[in-house]
């Protein structure tokens, strides 16, 4: 009989949790006090958005990620709704682009400057139309170009298409009407194929997005569900909510909706379980509203699915989260996750980042495996036309460009070569428009070459993208990065050299095993 370890072993095991310092979170913000089950917060690599409290209407605030400290209680707010701001959240492929739901029955998008809110929006880039009642919940298509899902309280999901000239949409390209009660959460899987919706009936309902038909719904007597996520691409679907004791669960469920495949109480406390899931490295984490916790799990798709690894803990007690897109996360401090708790009693705003412990400087690739990038894979009337599409991957590894697509990726052993050294990567591309372009002007050869030498100096990133920093935040964060990359660049060089000097040993050890020819 062989022996077998008790634990489980896994690279996600020691995952901490590590909380910004005071410097680095946003006090004095306005929180929101609305009792919506809902996030209230969103951010992407670029900005920071929260919903706040305020007289006559509603309004969120728009913030640079990097404008951390005081934040000024006469900041500029995004303030074109008659009623309470609901729920908000980020494009997925327009980093200057968010929509908004109200309690006026509308769904606001907003165009964000570059540069951030300097004075009050309240004319918005499209305006949405069409239900009757308060909207409580928006998600964008995963997949798809400028495809929002919006449900009221009207019981009703409507489907709009952005890229229609109108500035007012009226009339929604598709209702779905499956619902008895006011839809809780909205969740897809990775192409956006399926749609996964929770209801106050108890119900928990399988949609396909194209068509509005209903897959099939569950109705659990010992679990009441009142969240659900899709798993990415493992064909399950998880829920948080309640037993019939009012004990707070976890439940997960195959495809086919018949039993759970996985249920586990937690505690008795009464607020919502926020579910939030990384398909890159199968880690699921649970934070209830108004706990100072969270939990966090690896999911797997054999028995028993679900692993627990640890709970990070803390004495402020979150109102909603934020997520950080994995495209703007610190890669040099093998940082996996990171969340935007809202503290309503200190008005704060607290970045936490979940780590995975590592000696080495270097781009960890274990960790970190392609990823979805900010690049979408069809637009809006291909996927109306009845088309699904994979997200469009791109790497993380520092240097790389952020819209560099999977298919790009894999050209060549020459392209990889090329990725690896960003110097090298520029020098490719110069070469090549110089080849397109060998019947112009020799002026236009001039303006061009000045252009790419401007450009290989930003190490394989868009010069426009790279500002100049305004603050002093961003001097110092734009430092620490040189920093980093410095860092990583000595470590690469330092393993190189190691190579050269093992292989010239190997050389001349070759060379010393020959038998010496006769004079």
């Amino acid at each position: 009989m062989t022996w077998r370890p008790q634990y489980r072993s896994s690279k996600f095991r020691h995952v901490f949790g590590k909380a910004a310092t005071k410097e680095s979170c946003y006090n004095g913000v306005p929180i929101t006090r609305s009792v919506q089950d809902n996030h209230f917060c969103a951010a992407n690599p670029r900005f920071l958005a929260v919903i706040t409290e305020c007289a006559g209407g509603g309004a969120f605030l728009v913030l640079s990620v990097h404008h951390t400290g005081k934040v000024d209680p006469h900041h500029p707010k995004v303030s074109g709704h008659r009623g309470n701001v609901l729920d908000i959240k980020w494009n997925p492929f327009n980093d200057y682009c968010i929509a908004s739901c109200s309690e006026d029955a509308t769904v606001k998008v907003w165009e964000i400057p570059p540069h951030g809110v300097f004075k009050n929006l309240t004319v918005p880039w499209k305006e949405l139309q069409g239900h009757s009642r308060r909207v409580g919940l928006i998600e964008w298509h995963p997949t798809a170009n400028n495809v929002l899902f919006s449900t009221a309280y009207d019981y009703q999901i409507m489907i709009w298409n952005l890229d229609c000239p109108e500035q007012v949409i009226k009339n929604p390209v598709r209702t779905i009407s499956h619902h008895t009660d006011v839809v809780l959460s909205m969740s897809f899987n990775t192409d956006g194929s399926l749609m996964a919706t929770t209801c106050r009936d108890r119900k928990i309902r399988l949609i396909e997005p194209h068509t509005g038909n209903l897959l099939r719904d569950a109705n659990c007597k010992t679990h009441k569900a009142s969240k659900v996520l899709a798993l990415g691409n493992m064909k399950m679907l998880l829920t948080t909510g309640n037993s019939r004791w009012n004990v707070r669960q976890i439940a997960l469920w195959d495809q086919d909706l018949s039993v759970p495949l996985f249920q586990e109480d937690l505690d008795g406390s009464s607020g919502v379980l926020f579910p939030f899931y990384d398909p890159d490295t199968h880690m699921l984490y649970i934070a209830g509203k108004g706990d100072g916790n969270i939990r966090y799990y690896e999911v797997s798709s054999e028995k028993p699915y679900i692993h627990y690894l640890t709970e990070y803990r803390s004495f402020l007690p979150q109102k909603g989260m934020g997520v950080m897109p994995k495209r703007g996360l610190d890669v040099s401090a093998c940082e996996v996750f990171r969340f935007y708790k809202l503290v309503t009693n200190k008005s704060l705003i607290e970045p936490l980042s979940m780590i995975v412990p590592r000696r080495s400087e270097s781009y960890q690739e274990d960790i970190y495996p392609m990823t979805a990038g900010n690049k979408p894979a069809m637009t809006a009337e291909e996927w109306l036309s009845g088309i699904n599409k994979d997200p469009v991957l791109i790497s993380l590894r520092p240097g790389s460009r952020v819209a560099e697509s999977y298919s790009e990726m894999s050209k060549g052993q020459d392209s990889c070569r090329s990725q690896s050294r960003p110097g090298l990567l520029q020098l490719t591309y110069i070469q090549d428009q110089l080849g397109t372009k060998d019947g112009k002007e020799d002026s236009g050869h001039t303006e061009d070459k000045d252009d790419r030498r401007r450009t290989s100096v930003s190490n394989g990133q868009n010069p426009d993208a790279c500002s100049p920093p305004r603050t002093e935040n961003e001097l110092l964060l734009k430092f620490h990065k040189q920093q980093d990359e410095i860092r990583r660049l000595r470590e690469q060089l330092n393993q190189k050299d190691v190579r050269i000097k093992q292989l010239e040993l190997e050389i001349k050890n070759v060379k010393n095993s020959q038998p010496q020819s006769p004079l």
